[in-house]
């Protein structure tokens, strides 16, 4: 049996969502979902309940929808990705994650994560120059990594976390 993880918050669940769902389903036998519960990634309330969005999930295809725990959840893309990858991995039943993103080249995103595995001192400087002068983190490490990444990448919050999966 395989079983594919998609990392998710469906807030709020829309045809997008049962699309990637279906389109997972087409070469795994379940899917499993880590969804964030009451509080989504940004930091906001979620605009439906964990228990409307899982019974959405469920309806639309999903096997089994387990909630990551709120200190992930509210944490940066490193950390949202790192409990919902360390979630995953710990049920034991997971072969492949799943997930969208604005890129949707799968290339891409894997050259931008390693370049970011193992970023260059003079990037590293100049995000912290960068954030020294009132940059966010996110929008520093954008603008270090230019030339280097392409700027949309780094500005698009699905590129930001399929490059931390």
């Amino acid at each position: 049996m395989k079983t594919a993880g998609i990392i998710c918050e469906f807030n709020p669940f829309h045809y997008g969502h049962k699309y990637l769902i279906d389109t997972v389903k087409k070469d795994f036998d379940a899917v499993v979902c880590i969804m964030s519960g009451s509080f989504v990634q940004r930091g906001e309330a979620a605009v439906f309940d964990k228990w409307t969005r899982t019974h959405a999930a469920l309806s639309c295809g999903a096997d089994l929808v387990f909630e990551l725990p709120v200190r992930y959840s509210l944490s940066s893309a490193q950390g949202f990705s790192a409990g919902s990858i360390t979630l995953l991995d710990k049920t034991g039943i997971i072969d492949s994650v799943c997930f969208g993103s604005e890129c949707a080249d799968t290339g891409t995103l894997v050259r931008c994560a390693e370049l970011i595995a193992n970023e260059p001192p003079e990037v590293s400087e100049k995000i912290k120059d960068l954030m020294s002068a009132g940059e966010s983190f996110p929008k520093a490490r954008s603008d270090a990594y230019g030339g280097l990444i392409d700027a949309n990448i780094l500005s698009q919050p699905n590129n930001i976390l399929a490059i931390e999966y």
